[in-house]
């Protein structure tokens, strides 16, 4: 008793299915039914309803049936279908030969059985592939995430070629220069304090002094006595520390 439940919303899925499958091809019997192609013009409409009904209903269902296997084995859209209406014409030809001869009186001769083959395969193929463009699973396009930006792409671009992307270390102040130290050496710039610190903005790091910028992950060691400090970089260079300067580094713990 324990398992109906978790059982209930498949079989529900698959009931619900099979519903609108049904009506699909109901559907299908009663436009063809109206249309009367292949001859069936020649019946009454009500003939031609119950006539078409067995057709499609019937054939709805051995098309069904022998899609069942095929689809686990052919994935590609257009090869499932033709498997499909191939494999299920021959079937579908005796249910149409034995519905002409109950409904329609035809002799059951063999000519008379496959004389409609042709006909059959064309609707075969074309009610197959409306069901399978009814239940196809919608195509999920995968977008891949987007790289972060990197907050240092404009100050990047104020170094050369050779340091470009490289790991950046500290930005010290040298009258109208800037010197960039990079893990691959430093490099002279001209281009002023106030606009680097400005496109550094984004970037983890502090400005100890009023002529340096430290990056964060560059600070091995920070010492502070009697109102000055310094900054001892893990590449060696030690950088002074100002007093008005010195409230977000000892913020983030480092004295």
């Amino acid at each position: 008793m324990t398992d109906l439940p978790a059982r209930r919303p498949a079989a529900d899925s698959r009931l619900h299915r099979l519903a609108a499958e049904v009506a699909l091809w109901v559907a299908i019997g009663v436009v063809m039914a109206i249309l009367g192609p292949f001859g069936s013009s020649e019946r009454s409409l009500g003939e031609r309803l119950i006539y078409w009904q067995v057709c499609m209903v019937g054939g709805g269902f051995i098309g069904t049936a022998i899609d069942a296997p095929v689809r686990r084995r052919f994935g590609h859209f257009w090869l499932r279908l033709a498997v499909v209406s191939v494999a299920m014409t021959p079937f579908v030809t005796l249910l149409v030969g034995l519905t002409n001869h109950y409904l329609g009186h035809m002799r059951p001769t063999a000519a008379n059985f496959v004389e409609p083959t042709f006909q059959v395969f064309v609707v075969c193929f074309a009610v197959m592939c409306l069901r399978q463009l009814a239940w196809a699973e919608p195509v999920v396009v995968v977008v891949p995430p987007e790289a972060p930006e990197d907050p240092l792409a404009a100050f990047r671009q104020r170094l050369s070629a050779k340091r470009r992307a490289a790991v950046l270390i500290a930005v010290e102040a040298e009258d109208h220069y800037l010197r960039v130290h990079t893990d691959a050496g430093d490099e002279l710039i001209t281009a002023r304090f106030g606009d680097a610190l400005a496109e550094l903005r984004g970037v983890a790091g502090f400005q100890t002094h009023r002529s340096w910028w430290v990056a964060a992950d560059a600070i091995d060691e920070v010492t502070w006595l009697r109102g000055r400090g310094e900054a001892r970089l893990k590449c060696g260079i030690t950088v002074p520390i100002s007093r008005s300067n010195a409230g977000p580094l000892k913020a983030a713990g480092w004295f």
